[in-house]
């Protein structure tokens, strides 16, 4: 039989294999790879082998399937093949186990596969697969002498894969199978009461299916106990440590300590909470998890107590667990008309907090115009088309692997729909308004009753799409508020009662070129007392809306204001040195940046004083190439040294927020203790030629100063004007027509639990005002009160309404709300919420006495039932210290307020109480009343 035959043979039963090969039993895993399950780890041994079956159920009809190896497509090798069926066969060569490096053999990798079907394409998680291993030793024992009663700890630390077991030998045997000996998980042989015949060599063995190392030798000398007892005060010798480890693994929290006589070790928790049930005391003093979850992950705290005393220490350590991802919430798979919204929920959890993204057919979907990825995780695609049909799968992923889920998106297209708009042209009318027309539909349109336009940016990722409303006779219209210079994609859609057309064919056009937004900030330093060098950074294109053509620098002396000098530069240029101007005189400087559509708006004057010509021997220039780099929280300063600069010790850099006006008339100084900065001086070494300038106001004009000190005075100043970068602003809306927008369309109330109902909609299928959000109303049904109506406001297609009472009844309704204006609430949908258990007793509890045998008990329905009560349950007992498992216990039908309890003793008092069940489970019971039987009356007979 081929191997391709006993292959298949043992990939069907899913399990554990034995597979023949040239003569050899090669044993193998057969492991599935779907969307559904988490992410798979495959250790590999010598002479193994691992079949991975690609088991998408979603996908029907599966036509093909590919594999990938570290992201890219798979390359057959001699131990890597693909069967015929589709799995893949994954063979570790014997030769490996004495290869220096195995991962040559090819086996070694992340393994993924992709399965297609006649809707689209799905990718299954990944399976990692690695080689079995184990280090060499990074922590060895170490020598000690201990004496006698005393402790004696040895440590030793490798890794592995799998995670080898760690156990000690003493002269070349197993360490005596005592309670003194303690052995932790982690490595560490803890000795107590340490013995005369305790001291010998003690080495770690460490084992795994790759092999088994052993440590170096450790010595343990034993002093006799002949020296005179000493009260030695309480110490940790040995304390916890921070530990992190993968959710299911054992943790283990050490704590060794001394004192004469013996402290007492106790555990807590940092945070107050009790230590979980399942936390196992190894040895005396050690903490054990043996399968970490998340829940125990927090700061634990040793503490050692003195007997007799008040004297203890403590020593904490945090235990950090980690979780792989998991969807908590899967997508739905659902199908929606051709322009509605489809909305894909998706929600994970893991340790790290797990990162989702989208794939389409298996390929990343990026955030952008239409289609946005929520920060919650959610997809969400809006004016939805025939392209976008197929499947969505929602990846989570930590650093402990990926998780993922699956969905399916179907459009549906009505028969008689019109055909998308034609034509659609669009024409830069100027730097912010564009003039889109088109021509109505070839088919249906008669039956049209809107159009609606979308543009949004050409070109940036997480572009934002907006969208216009356009009345039935219209075929253009002027689309203002646009950004100059920049290209825009706009396209149409046309709408009937039955729905939206296809999309139009779209069109990018390029608005107009506008004046510079903004003028480049300055930078201005001397290298003689006879100029000014002017440095500036181009301006991003953001700002500049346009093509730079050409610089206009203006400069004029403080006291001669009126005076301006100006001087252009072509548009390559960044620098201009100023020449001829007067020694130690105060100027000010300012810049304009010019498109083909002229100067924008100069930037601030900037002040500079040229060095004094008779006062240079000394005194250093300015620093060069002065230029900030301006962001929203910082300004990055970088410079040159100036032409003196061998002169110079170091830099002080000084900075301050300045108003924007122009006030100051006065001279600037060059010395800092003369004028106000608000931090400075920075004092730098002189090879120091950059600075970061943190913690600023994002969007305000600050002054930065550079001057160069030597052992003698400070040197003359570079300065530079600017504001930092502005904080990032939401997207402003373009405008909206008039007139109150629609109702949602298709309100659907879902129970989600005993306090809380899921209320989803979907936007209008037309309206003339953009939604920005909605607002849901809701109250219990019938309510006449007004003062407890509630009203929530979403800017999702859907809210989970919570603190609700059990098992009631409410009415919700939601109205949609454009900029300024609101429409009116839709039509009132009603839901209860799902039953829970009782939350109070049976009420009105009364006992009367029937006979000395008999009792008639009645009561009422809880106040608070939670649902309909199913059965009660009366408890009686004579003596009401026993438990609750200890009274006789009665059940009554729901529907039944009274009974008599019979078969009690005469002349008795006995103890009842009551409780209600619903079918979620049992309530509280009520308080407990008593009643005293009747006294027997006895006949008495003469003979």
């Amino acid at each position: 039989m081929a191997l391709e035959d006993l292959l298949c043979l043992c990939f069907f039963s899913l399990t554990f294999c034995v597979l023949a090969v040239e003569g050899k039993l090669l044993q193998g895993d057969s492991l599935e790879l779907s969307c559904r399950a988490a992410s798979a780890k495959v250790t590999l041994e010598p002479s193994h082998a691992v079949v991975l079956d690609c088991n998408l159920a979603s996908v029907e009809q599966l036509i093909n399937i590919t594999w990938k190896k570290n992201g890219f497509p798979l390359v057959e090798q001699e131990h890597l093949r693909v069967l015929p069926n589709g799995s893949l066969f994954i063979s570790s060569p014997a030769a490996a186990k004495e290869s220096k490096y195995p991962e040559k053999t090819g086996a070694e990798g992340n393994y993924s596969c992709v399965s297609q079907s006649s809707l689209g394409v799905v990718a299954s998680q990944t399976a990692a697969v690695r080689f079995s291993s184990l280090s060499r030793f990074f922590q060895q024992p170490e020598s000690q002498t201990v004496e006698e009663n005393g402790m004696a700890r040895f440590e030793c630390r490798i890794e592995g894969l799998p995670s080898p077991v760690i156990t000690w030998e003493k002269d070349q045997a197993a360490v005596p199978a005592e309670p003194r000996f303690i052995t932790l998980p982690n490595g560490i042989l803890q000795i107590v009461d340490v013995r005369e015949s305790d001291a010998g060599a003690y080495h770690c063995v460490a084992t795994n299916a790759a092999r088994k190392r052993f440590s170096d030798d450790a010595i343990l000398s034993v002093l006799k106990g002949s020296q005179p007892a000493v009260t030695r005060d309480v110490a940790i010798v040995a304390a916890p440590e921070n530990t992190t480890v993968v959710v299911g693994e054992s943790a283990v929290m050490e704590c060794m300590a001394s004192a004469d006589p013996t402290p007492f070790v106790s555990w807590i928790r940092q945070d107050g909470k009790p230590i979980s049930t399942d936390v196992i005391v190894l040895g005396r003093t050690n903490l054990l998890i043996p399968r970490a979850q998340p829940h125990h992950s927090g700061v634990y705290v040793c503490r050692a107590n003195k007997p007799q005393t008040r004297q203890f220490v403590t020593a904490a350590a945090e235990l950090s667990v980690l979780a792989p991802p998991s969807i908590s919430q899967s997508p739905e798979t659902i199908s929606r008309t051709r322009a509605s919204t489809a909305r894909f929920v998706c929600k994970a959890e893991g340790e790290p907090v797990p990162v989702i993204h989208w794939l389409k057919n298996g390929e990343p979907i990026l955030s952008n115009g239409r289609v946005k990825i929520q920060s919650s995780g959610s997809l969400v695609i809006n004016q939805i088309g025939l392209e976008d049909a197929g499947y969505y799968q929602c990846v989570a992923e930590n650093r402990l692997g990926m998780a993922c889920a699956t969905a399916k998106l179907s459009v549906i297209v009505r028969e008689g729909l019109p055909s998308a708009p034609k034509k659609v042209s669009a024409v830069s009318l100027s730097s912010t308004t564009v003039l889109v027309s088109w021509e109505r539909p070839e088919y249906n349109s008669e039956q049209i009753i809107g159009f609606s336009l979308h543009y949004q940016k050409a070109l940036g990722t997480d572009n934002v799409e907006y969208q216009f409303a356009v009345n039935n006779d219209t075929t253009e219209l002027q689309v203002k508020d646009l950004e100059p210079n920049t290209n825009y994609v706009f396209y149409m859609v046309a709408y009937s009662q039955l729905g939206a057309s296809r999309t139009s064919s779209s069109i990018i056009v390029r608005t107009l070129e506008d004046v510079p937004s903004s003028a480049p900030q300055l930078s201005l330093s001397s290298t003689t007392p006879a100029d000014i060098r002017v440095t500036w950074l181009p301006l991003p294109p953001e700002l500049s809306n346009g093509k730079i053509t050409k610089y206009k620098i203006d400069y004029c002396t403080l006291k001669e204001a009126d005076q301006i000098s100006s001087t252009e530069v072509g548009a390559n240029e960044t620098q201009i040195t100023l020449e001829s101007l007067h020694p130690n005189k105060v100027y000010k400087v300012r810049i304009a940046a010019s498109t083909s559509a002229g100067y924008g708006a100069p930037s601030e004057w900037t002040q500079h004083r040229t060095p004094d010509k008779d006062n240079q021997t000394h005194v250093p220039f300015a620093p060069t190439e002065l230029k900030v780099r301006a962001k929203m929280e910082s300004l990055l300063v970088t410079w040159q040294p100036p032409a003196n600069h061998a002169q110079i010790s170091g830099y002080k850099l000084y900075y301050r927020e300045v108003g924007t006006e122009e006030t100051s008339d006065e001279t600037p100084s060059d010395g800092p203790e003369e004028e106000s900065w608000d931090v400075g001086p920075i004092k730098l070494k002189k090879k120091v030629k950059q600075y970061e300038l943190t913690r600023l106001a994002p969007g305000r004009l600050y002054e930065v100063k550079l001057v160069a000190f030597n052992k003698h005075e400070d040197g003359y100043a570079a300065v530079w004007k600017g504001k930092t970068e502005k904080a990032p602003v939401t997207a402003v809306d373009p405008p909206v027509q008039k007139g109150p927008p629609l109702p949602p369309a298709q309100v659907y109330a879902e129970s989600n639990s005993s306090t809380s109902i899921w209320l989803r909609w979907k936007k209008p299928d037309f309206t003339t005002v953009k939604i920005v959000n909605y607002t849901v109303r809701f109250s219990p049904w019938g309510l006449k009160n007004a003062s407890l109506v509630t009203y929530y406001t979403s800017s999702d297609e859907g809210i989970l309404i919570s603190g609700l009472k059990p098992y009631t009844k409410y009415e919700f309704a939601v109205q949609s709300n454009g900029v300024g204006i609101d429409g009116p609430f839709g039509s009132v949908v009603e839901r209860f919420t799902l039953p829970d258990r009782p939350s109070t007793p049976p009420s009105d509890l009364r006992l009367h006495p029937v006979n000395p045998y008999a009792v008639q008990v009645h009561w009422c329905p809880p106040v608070e039932p939670n649902g309909i009560i199913v059965e009660y349950v009366i408890l009686y007992n004579a003596n009401n210290t026993q438990p609750d498992d200890m009274w006789t216990l009665l059940r009554k039908e729901g529907n039944i307020f009274s009974t008599e309890v019979r078969g009690l003793e005469s002349d008795t008092r006995y103890y009842f109480k009551m409780g209600a069940k619903t079918v979620v489970g049992s309530g509280p019971y009520s308080n407990v009343k008593d009643v005293h039987t009747l006294r027997e009356k006895l006949s008495v007979y003469m003979e």
